[in-house]
């Protein structure tokens, strides 16, 4: 039941977003991730509704729409994919 909401305007607050979805059912998370060194948003969001229908209605009636001169790509979040460790640390001398 969880939405990834894409294209969003960096004006756009964590309220603006649960009012938009809210209209389509309950609102139970909203995540808006910011960039790590300049504290602005990063321009999506994950919304996260009540039940499955209203996810279903959100995303058939929010997708393309224009909200804040934007418009949105709104679809079901998919799993977050494994990425894998770091780089490992082999390497480095050898004879």
């Amino acid at each position: 039941m969880k939405m990834y909401v894409g294209n969003l305007s960096w004006d756009a607050t964590s309220q603006d977003i649960t009012e938009l979805f809210a209209q389509y059912g309950e609102v139970t998370d909203v995540h808006l991730p910011t960039d790590r060194d300049s504290g602005r948003p990063r321009g999506f969001a994950f919304v996260t509704m009540g039940s499955k229908s209203a996810m279903v209605d959100a995303i058939k009636a929010l997708d393309g729409t224009e909200f804040l001169g934007r418009d949105l790509r709104v679809n079901e979040a998919r799993p977050r994919e494994d990425r894998g460790g770091g780089g490992g640390g082999r390497g480095g001398y050898r004879n």
